[in-house]
């Protein structure tokens, strides 16, 4: 009589029948899932959210400038474009800082227009 008792390599075997697709779908999914949401749109790159932070930054000086040159100036949309980036060149240099930045007058006197 001869019984066949499973051996270790048995019971290995089988534990893994029953655990490889669990582990197969574990590295797919961790493989595709970064480059899915990648290429969806579900991940926020550093430069993207850099360049939200700065637009930000930009829009909230763009609207003290435009505050503080129609205090000094009341009637600005008559203006010339010129006249108006000069303007917006006088009152866009913000606190702490020695120099105009370039977008900061640019949409200062977009605002100025209006």
């Amino acid at each position: 009589m001869s019984t066949h008792a499973p051996t270790l390599r048995d019971r290995a075997n089988a534990k893994w029948l029953s655990i490889k697709p669990i582990a197969t779908g574990l590295v797919i999914g961790l493989v595709a899932g970064p480059i899915i949401s990648g290429f969806s749109g579900f991940q926020v790159r550093t430069s993207t959210a850099e360049a939200a932070v700065r637009a930000g930054v930009l829009e909230q000086q763009a609207m003290f400038c435009a505050a503080r040159a129609k205090a000094a100036t009341p009637d600005t949309a008559t203006l010339g474009w010129q006249a108006r980036s000069e303007l917006a060149r006088q009152h866009a240099i913000m606190p702490g800082s020695t120099t105009a930045d370039p977008d900061v007058v640019y949409a200062c006197s977009n605002r100025l227009a209006n």
